[in-house]
């Protein structure tokens, strides 16, 4: 380790210190044909020719985490214009066989239907896979990277209405709750999870009806002035027991 006890800002030399490079990658999930989606590129070079992985790249001297971020997801994706919340630094010294190199991840949940997926120079393909059915292994330590992305997403739904950027401006209860399943992997009493959605108060009534078979399904719209402040989800509570997922529920 150098000696720093004699150095002042005319004699620092940052040549003397090895330096790790630090890459970004982004974790971009969706809702598509009603099931969770993640969005991964093929690799076209080495390391890991020919693996799928989490977009991401290296972040440049000039910008910051989050600029690098949106560069190399939209630069190997396509995909821009969208909020992304850091999510956690990944910094294991064998994980990248290039060189030392710490990584922080981001996360987003988007919706498909709004951004245009192509393919970069640097990579094979670009797609969005099922949750359920990721090729694995990815490249690098992107399975781990992915499980903190899901963890953290799961987790957000407790306290935040992050999953109503998946919605249409008008939906029903039933669209609303068929997300969070898709989300949490688990199936919802229908019961309690109207009352606990309607409870929290961020729903609005439109005096819509969607006609179909059966009676006509009222729609709402999500009350954007209440924000996240008070809004809890124990979706755990609202979960369908193993012993109970026969049984039947009536329709609200």
């Amino acid at each position: 380790m150098a000696d720093t006890a004699d150095e002042t800002a005319e004699t620092y030399d940052p040549a003397r210190y090895e330096r790790p490079s630090v890459t970004v990658d982004v974790v971009i999930f969706t809702l598509i044909d009603r099931e969770l989606h993640v969005l991964l590129v093929r690799r076209k070079r080495w390391p890991y020719e020919g693996f799928w992985a989490i977009p991401g790249g290296f972040v440049q001297m000039h910008e910051s985490l989050e600029d690098a971020a949106r560069r190399e997801l939209e630069e190997e994706t396509g995909v821009r214009d969208i909020y992304i919340e850091q999510l956690y630094t990944f910094g294991d010294p064998d994980r990248d066989p290039r060189t030392r190199v710490i990584s922080v991840a981001y996360f987003a949940l988007v919706r498909a239907d709004r951004q245009r997926l192509r393919v970069s120079d640097e990579s094979l393909d670009v797609r969005w896979f099922p949750v359920r059915e990721i090729p694995s292994p990815l490249a690098f330590d992107h399975d781990r990277i992915l499980a903190t992305a899901l963890a953290r997403l799961r987790s957000k739904l407790e306290y935040t209405t992050l999953a109503f950027e998946l919605l249409p401006e008008v939906f029903s209860i039933l669209e609303l709750k068929h997300i969070y399943e898709q989300i949490f992997g688990e199936k919802l009493d229908k019961g309690n999870f109207y009352r606990k959605i309607k409870d929290a108060g961020v729903l609005e009534e439109t005096g819509l009806l969607r006609e179909g078979r059966g009676r006509p399904t009222r729609l709402y719209r999500f009350r954007r002035d209440r924000g996240d402040g008070q809004f809890v989800f124990r979706w755990r509570e609202a979960r369908i027991d193993a012993d109970d997922s026969q049984e039947h529920h009536p329709s609200s």
